[in-house]
This record gives structure tokens, C-alpha cells and sequence, in this order.
């Protein structure tokens, strides 16, 4: 799915649309297991598909763009930087495990997961000036796990909608 030129633009405006109305259901479900910090990360369905559709810029461009909107609109600034910590991490790591051609889309989706709560829990635990916060790494470990394999085979399944319809 190389799109060019206004097609491209098109698809890449969807995408960005697409993540902020997932951050927004995934804002006011009341999802919680009591740990602070575990999301199902439904956003991270389109960076995923776009770093596969589209490529490492463009899915950069689509989770920055996203990020910020969401804080604009729905958080704060601290909200911000945990999220752009998080979504810079995951997006760096996921994009060098592609390029390995040693993952599958779902392997470099819970990469992904995993280290953009390793990301938040590192801005947390700079900005709360405590090393305790290291405990919760397990927890967040194994949710960006669980969510990462979710993630990786729902964009694994848009993949393959968009190769059979040619888009």
C-alpha cells in the first residue's frame, strides 16, 4: 500500500483520524485492572498498520500528530510527555525490529507494547524523582505483552484487507 502523492496524504489523514478516535474510545472506556499505566492501546492498531503500509516516517508522523492532538484535546502536558516518551520508544524499537525482517508484524507489535510502558514508567520515575516506581515494570511488562499480541494480529488482519483491495 505505497500510496503516492494526494492519495498518500489521503490515507495518512485517515490514519491520524483513525488513532485519535481510538484514543478517544479507549479515554472513556472504564477499562481497569488496578495497575496505573496498563491501556489496551487501541491507537497503537494504526501506528502498526501504517509502519507496515506506509513505513517508519510515516507511522512516526501519524503517532507524533496523534499524540499531541489527544493532549490538546483530551489531557495535559504530563499527559504529553509520558505519552510522547512512550510513543518515541515504542515506534524506534518497533521500526528497528522490522527492518530486522526477523519478527512478524505481531512480534514487533508487543515490542512495541512492551517498551512504550518501559518509556512512560522511565519519564515517570524522572519525574516523580523515585526509583520505586521500577516495581511496576513486571506488571507493564506483561500487559504491553498481551496487548501487543492483540494489536499485532488485529493489524496483521487490516494488512490483509488492504493487500486484497489493493488501496
Amino acid at each position: 500500500m505505497r500510496s503516492r502523492g494526494a492519495g498518500k496524504i489521503a490515507y495518512l489523514g485517515m490514519f491520524v483520524t483513525l488513532a485519535f478516535i481510538f484514543s478517544y474510545v479507549e479515554a472513556i472506556l472504564p477499562f481497569s485492572i488496578g495497575v496505573p499505566g496498563i491501556k489496551l492501546g487501541l491507537a497503537n492498531i494504526v501506528i502498526v498498520t501504517a509502519l507496515y503500509a506506509f513505513g517508519i516516517k510515516e507511522a512516526f508522523a501519524i503517532s507524533a500528530v496523534r499524540i499531541i492532538l489527544v493532549a490538546l484535546t483530551f489531557s495535559n502536558t504530563f499527559t504529553m510527555i509520558y505519552s510522547l516518551a512512550g510513543g518515541i520508544l515504542s515506534w524506534a524499537l518497533m521500526s528497528l525490529f522490522k527492518l530486522s525482517n526477523k519478527f512478524s508484524i505481531i512480534g514487533v507489535s508487543v515490542i512495541g507494547g512492551v517498551f512504550h510502558n518501559i518509556g512512560q514508567l522511565t519519564v515517570a520515575a524522572i519525574l516523580m524523582e523515585t526509583a520505586g516506581l521500577i516495581y511496576y515494570l513486571p506488571i507493564l511488562m506483561i500487559g504491553g505483552t498481551i496487548t501487543g499480541i492483540i494489536i499485532g494480529i488485529l493489524g496483521k488482519y487490516i494488512l490483509k484487507i488492504f493487500n486484497t483491495q489493493n488501496i
